[in-house]
């Protein structure tokens, strides 16, 4: 299963995808040979490294803004890049003072140069300057309200731009009609570049000139599961459509599934959602998927589930997510835990730390948003199990 989910990130990797949407003949196309990068979002360092890939002498300067810790040190040996560490998933003062900067850059690019913006997930947290009237407090309190109530991605960065003066179009807006370009990886339904990263190169109200484009997207990581899935003889049900809503709810659906249907491979791409209690525990939504499922495949030795993060992280978590089995549960329970009261909590981590079930992957060099994965053994793999 960790092999699978491999191959979802492998397709959706920031750096592969860039490399692949600029390469020549036509990648390239429009870009002087003197390109400015701009990279924000938590794939950042992974995409610059892409632009880098195929673009070469022609990069003159990068600006990278991501999170901590998400930066690479073959980026930074180009010695032609900007590096600012930021805040995620909650704003701060360095993501006003890197919002600053980011604008500072655009209104000081040279006439000749051609700019690139490279855009993933996370930018709405990582970089903000604020609109008049509003206040870093008001930001705070927007973005620790709406993750505490869950509220999906699409409505949460609707509500930032309210608050913004670079998002919903405004950083393209401060371009004054120069020509761009400008590369996604879409964490967020319908892969609307007005929705990722809150619409930080989103279209401006009144037109640009920017060239839009997705290079990866949740769909892309689904294909690629599926293929590698088939590749090992294995049969495949895989979500069409994105998967959002409550993770308890979307646990029971998925358990449903790998229940009743045929297929010994099952894989679905999107975004849940959790209600946090007023002091949650440690966790993230997909711990809580997890070992919501856990509950639900508890003595079922046929049975695993597989629920991450595909940008490595969940929550405020540095695990990815977790992959559960028949005895999850039973293992929770034996380290004096009792997952009822942890997802009641929020205190899902604690309770797969204790199973043994968590998922470490670092930080993967892209943003797609979460990837499920579940397994039905066939009766000898699973006895022997």
């Amino acid at each position: 299963m960790l092999a699978l989910l491999q191959a979802g990130l492998s397709r959706v990797s920031g750096r592969v995808s860039v490399r692949a949407a600029l390469q020549p003949p036509a990648g390239g196309a429009g870009l002087a040979d003197s390109v400015w990068i701009a990279a924000v979002g938590k794939a950042a360092s992974a995409m610059a490294l892409g632009a880098h890939d195929a673009l070469g002498a022609r990069v003159r300067h990068t600006l990278v803004i991501t999170r901590e810790g998400h930066a690479s040190q073959e980026l930074l040996a180009h010695g032609n890049v900007e590096l600012l560490e930021s805040a995620h998933p909650v704003p701060d003062a360095r993501s006003l003072a890197a919002g600053a900067r980011l604008l500072e850059w655009v209104d000081g690019l040279p006439g000749t140069a051609a700019p690139l913006f490279l855009v993933s997930g996370g930018a709405s947290s990582l970089v903000e300057v604020l609109a008049e009237g509003a206040s870093l407090a008001d930001l705070l309190q927007l973005n620790v309200a709406g993750l505490a109530a869950g509220i999906p991605i699409g409505e949460l960065n609707a509500r930032r731009r309210a608050l913004s003066r670079i998002k919903g179009g405004g950083l393209a807006a401060q371009l004054r009609g120069r020509a761009a370009r400008a590369l996604f990886i879409s964490d967020v339904p319908g892969d609307d570049t007005r929705v990722i990263g809150s619409g930080l190169m989103g279209p401006a109200a009144g037109g640009d000139q920017v060239q839009r484009a997705i290079v990866a997207s949740a769909d892309d990581a689904v294909a690629a599961v599926a293929t590698a899935a088939r590749h090992r003889g294995l049969t495949v049900h895989a979500g069409t459509a994105r998967f959002d809503g409550p993770a308890t709810r979307l646990a029971s659906r998925f358990a449903h599934q790998l229940r009743l249907l045929s297929a010994e491979v099952f894989v679905w791409g999107g975004e849940s959602t959790v209600q946090l209690p007023p002091v949650p525990g440690q966790g993230g939504r997909n711990q809580h998927l997890a070992l919501a499922a856990a509950k639900l495949i508890a003595g079922q030795a046929d049975l695993l589930l597989l629920a991450v993060g595909t940008d490595g992280t969940d929550g405020v978590t540095q695990d990815a997510g977790a992959l559960v089995d028949a005895d999850s549960c039973a293992r929770v329970a034996l380290a004096g835990l009792d997952p009822d009261d942890c997802l009641q909590k929020a205190d899902s981590g604690t309770a797969l730390a204790a199973s043994g079930d968590l998922v470490h992957t670092g930080p993967t060099g892209t943003n797609v948003g979460d990837l499920v994965i579940g397994l039905k053994m066939p009766p000898v793999h699973s006895g022997a199990r």
